[in-house]
């Protein structure tokens, strides 16, 4: 299933399922910034970091789990203005993902006009959060993403 619709018309979607088509995790590669990426997530994790030594570090993991345990390693060097840039850089990651996987693309226009949910009980910045008042963060970037993937085609 590439994504899940429910009676809300809403469409959910979890960012850590490495088999789903919209999830950051997904193993679907590509190349940015002058690297290529096994996953939205590990170029999302490395580009905390201004240390190219570090970025590297990250891009060669095996799964996405480990970029976020190996950013914990370094948390003190996570760069100054990383609050700030990080819903572009996801959105960077991702729509360059999308560019690059016809499939990935087709599934996030096959979600219409429907808003998208990032569907995570404890996330409240990129997701829903356990009560539904979380900022969606994740959600709001895919609809921006099939926005402007709309307006090209």
């Amino acid at each position: 299933m590439i994504f899940k619709t429910v009676p809300d018309n809403n469409v959910y979607v979890s960012r850590y399922d490495p088999g789903h088509l919209l999830a950051s995790y997904s193993r679907h590669a590509f190349e940015l910034d002058g690297a290529e990426w096994p996953s939205v997530e590990h170029y999302y994790q490395a580009m905390k970091f201004e240390d190219e030594t570090i970025r590297d570090e990250i891009r060669q993991l095996a799964h996405p789990n480990d970029t976020v345990k190996l950013v914990k390693k370094y948390k003190r060097k996570i760069r100054k203005d990383w609050k700030k840039i990080k819903v572009t850089v996801m959105t960077r990651g991702f729509y360059i993902k999308c560019r690059t996987h016809k499939d990935v693309a087709g599934a996030l226009l096959k979600t219409g006009d429907r808003k998208i949910v990032e569907r995570s009980q404890y996330d409240y910045y990129w997701g829903c959060g356990r009560d539904g008042r979380g900022d969606n963060n994740y959600g709001k970037v895919l609809m921006n993403i099939r926005n402007k993937l709309s307006e090209s085609e």
